[in-house]
């Protein structure tokens, strides 16, 4: 019996959102940030005193963790309301209006700074990855993400790829079989490695194998590897990569793409590209919160 069942690489991810995964996340954010208590706010405002906000985009872009945000008022203070204006994975322009928000003053204002930190980070990533997904439009090429990712909180960042129009490749070293160049520098190469993990998951049918050079892909092909990632190769090298593959494994490409050469990859014929800088390397957008007494 096996001792790990492998998932399908690429359906949605939605457990790390489930309620209880979101507000334990949140807790410790605003542990972080409040700790025994907002000593400014709580000195200044008082405590039967209400108000409006509003929570401005400042950027264009595309919206991800609106609903992390009304999570995080609602956990300092459930008497606030919140009222999306938009939903996530929606595009947004600079000065739209993405919630409104009314209650406790104190509540609103301690609640602030995790609330668009969560959603200026989350939709960077979502905008960003919406960038290549745009560049590789019109081709059966698709952007996938990667395990480079905020430590904690992977669950929210490969959600916020998934807005941005990605498809969510490994949530961890558990679900899929991907033998990396540190794998083959200590098992001996790329036949001794797919022997063994064909050994422990003789059902598994997306065996993918890293590969480095032409002779590495050889090898792969010849062991009938049904997935290939091609790391670090050059647009023309993947060409030439295609002339060999000629149908026989599917093709990712990861190591060296961006925005702006994103689409000559996914020309050269690669059904994947994986992107580490969807997440590790995303812009936050940026948003403001403006309150009124009332």
């Amino acid at each position: 019996m096996k001792e790990h069942t492998l998932t399908t690489t690429f359906e949605p991810i939605t457990d790390a959102l489930a309620p209880d995964t979101i507000d334990t996340i949140i807790a410790a954010a605003l542990a972080e940030d409040i700790g025994p208590g907002d000593v400014t706010t709580d000195a200044v405002i008082p405590a039967d005193t209400t108000c409006r906000g509003k929570i401005v985009c400042k950027q264009d872009g595309v919206i991800a963790g609106l609903s992390i945000t009304q999570r995080v008022f609602q956990l300092i203070d459930e008497r606030i309301q919140f009222d999306a204006k938009v939903k996530d994975g929606e595009k947004v322009q600079e000065d739209q209006i993405v919630a409104r928000l009314h209650g406790p003053a104190r509540g609103i204002l301690k609640g602030e700074r995790v609330g668009l930190n969560f959603l200026q980070h989350l939709s960077g990533i979502a905008s960003t990855t919406a960038r290549f997904v745009k560049a590789v439009e019109g081709t059966k090429t698709k952007i996938l993400d990667t395990r480079k990712t905020t430590p904690g909180l992977r669950g929210f960042e490969k959600y916020a790829t998934r807005m941005g129009g990605a498809v969510n490749h490994r949530m961890g070293l558990w679900d899929s079989v991907l033998v990396k160049d540190t794998h083959l520098a200590l098992v001996g190469g790329i036949s001794p490695a797919l022997r063994a993990a064909r050994k422990a998951y003789p059902d598994e049918a997306d065996l993918i194998v890293e590969v480095s050079n032409l002779q590495e892909l050889e090898q792969a092909l010849a062991d009938k590897a049904p997935r290939v990632l091609l790391d670090n190769f050059s647009c023309g090298q993947v060409r030439e990569a295609m002339q060999i593959i000629r149908g026989r494994a599917v093709v990712e490409v990861s190591g060296g793409v961006q925005v702006t050469n994103a689409r000559a990859y996914a020309l050269a014929g690669a059904d994947y590209i994986s992107v580490g800088a969807l997440t590790h390397s995303a812009s936050a957008l940026d948003f403001s919160m403006k309150v009124t007494r009332y």
